[in-house]
């Protein structure tokens, strides 16, 4: 396509179609003409209801109040996830966001950590870093000085409506319609949307946010399918939603069980939950009666059964399309980076918009950053299912015992061997995360890095006890996390119910 690129068409809406619409509105509103077609017959999955800290800095880069964010979602903060059975049944450790201890420049910090451990110093890990203890002590508290890092817990499907009014005021139009028909040009590009009511929706570039039917991207395009159910067997998820429990705890739960794991997403009036699971090792009646034998509190609805295959596109942007949220690929919710890779995929869109048309430069650059970024993230996830000593059950025999990457495999080697963990500058997870992570599923290094072994057993242990007691006075002075949701947005904050018996 050699046209200039002054309309831009989103088909489909939810979370990944209103992420899109509030971007492009927000920071092209004066450029392109913007239409996002949807229809209400058509359901969205609707359960990212946990996010990563990235979304703050995106609501930032729309000028977004967090306050009404929060009341118009049901929302309420995290610190991090607990990780419960895991490594072994009976085993939790906690992914904080935020920094964990001081390391130095050749050495990180948990190098500092192995050799206190050598010294006697049996702290755990998790003890030097703010954001895990403040979550374990249910608090939360905002300083402008600086302090916890964040993401939220929110309602789908309210997050999508607020994105919908906030991008309808920015001037995006928005079609009620199903889509009977993409039309193409010649040359392949797309050039139209049919609808239902006869209407034809042309546009210079579309944006796929139609699910997991990735009605342009696949169903026209032909962009072809990269298949990872080989390195992440669960498949399947039933989910239902709770009442409010009696604590309002400022992480997300994810909990391992015989066949995959089940969640718990505390919001301001209710819980969200979630059985993940593999349907080659649990029935989908199996799964929904244990769910429903391991709630909190009681049902608001009647559990409902979703299915995926993780993987990727081939091509993120083929032609003029660009395949946003579900239908560009799914990696399963366990560390909450959904709505992240839909918010990422439209401002790397934005970084690279083809104002002067499409070119091929353009789409492979965005393709390369996408992949890069998609497949770090899929490595880590695999992590936690393939670095485990449980053998409880077919599944975890599997995931144990499965051939893995070959990045992932030298991560794990590189750890195993020296307790180095990386960063490289374009994935999501930080070197901390691989390292909570890592030592929470067991995995312990057979050496470390002897820059540290020549500091004095006296200061190492009162430069490791200064860390923990400043943490453990920062966290004595924040107030509960319920306690600062309910003063923060008060017009949103419902009565907790009190929890179910047993």
């Amino acid at each position: 396509m050699q046209n200039n690129v002054k309309k831009v068409v989103v088909a489909g809406g939810g979370t990944a179609g209103w992420v899109a619409a509030a971007a492009l509105a927000k920071r092209l509103q004066d450029q392109i003409e913007l239409v996002l077609v949807e229809s209400e017959e058509i359901g969205t999955v609707g359960v990212g209801e946990s996010t990563i800290p990235p979304v703050a800095l995106f609501h930032n880069l729309l000028g977004i109040d967090e306050q009404e964010f929060m009341r118009a979602t049901d929302a309420t903060f995290k610190l991090g996830i607990s990780f419960e059975h895991w490594g072994l049944q009976g085993d939790r450790y906690m992914h904080p966001f935020g920094t964990t201890g001081r390391g130095s420049f050749l050495a990180d910090f948990q190098h500092y950590y192995l050799h206190g451990q050598r010294l006697g110093i049996e702290a755990p890990f998790g003890d030097y870093c703010y954001e895990l203890q403040a979550a374990l002590a249910h608090k939360f508290g905002k300083s402008s000085q600086g302090g916890l890092s964040y993401a939220y817990h929110l309602d789908a499907g309210r997050y999508a409506r607020f994105l919908r009014q906030f991008s309808e005021a920015l001037g995006a139009k928005r079609i009620e319609s199903n889509i009977q028909q993409v039309e193409q040009h010649p040359n392949g590009d797309i050039s139209a949307l049919v609808l239902a009511d006869g209407q034809r929706i042309d546009g210079d570039l579309f944006i796929d946010c139609t699910g997991f039917r990735a009605l342009l991207i696949e169903q026209t395009l032909k962009t072809g399918f990269e298949r990872w159910d080989h390195w992440l067997p669960c498949n399947k998820a039933v989910v239902v939603q709770t009442e409010s429990a009696a604590t309002l705890p400022p992480y997300t739960r994810a909990m391992a069980h015989q066949a995959g794991w089940q969640w718990r997403i505390p919001l301001q009036s209710r819980v969200g939950n979630g059985l993940v699971y593999a349907a080659d090792f649990l029935s989908d009646e199996q799964a929904r009666q244990q769910l429903l034998g391991n709630l909190e509190t009681a049902p608001l609805m009647e559990p409902r059964v979703l299915s995926y295959t993780t993987g990727r596109r081939k091509k993120f942007w083929h032609r003029n399309c660009v395949a946003l949220g579900l239908s560009s690929g799914f990696i399963e919710p366990l560390e909450s980076t959904s709505i992240y890779l839909f918010m990422n995929g439209v401002i790397r869109l934005l970084r690279l918009f083809p104002f002067a048309g499409v070119t091929d430069a353009l789409a492979d650059e965005y393709n390369q950053q996408s992949i890069r970024e998609l497949e770090k993230i899929r490595d880590f996830i695999i992590l936690h299912y393939h670095q485990t000593e449980r053998s409880d059950s077919e599944f975890w025999n599997y995931c144990r015992t499965m051939p893995i990457p070959d990045s992932l495999a030298h991560r794990i080697e590189l750890f195993r061997d020296s307790a180095l963990a990386f960063q490289t500058g374009d994935e999501m997870f930080r070197l901390e995360s691989w390292t909570h992570v890592m030592l929470g599923q067991r995995l312990q290094p057979r050496s470390y890095h002897q820059l540290v072994a020549s500091v004095p057993a006296a200061e190492m242990n009162a430069h490791l006890q200064q860390i923990r007691s400043s943490i453990s006075q920062a966290v004595e002075r924040l107030p509960s996390h319920q306690e600062f949701i309910r003063q923060y947005c008060p017009s949103g904050f419902a009565k907790p119910v009190r929890a179910m018996a047993g």
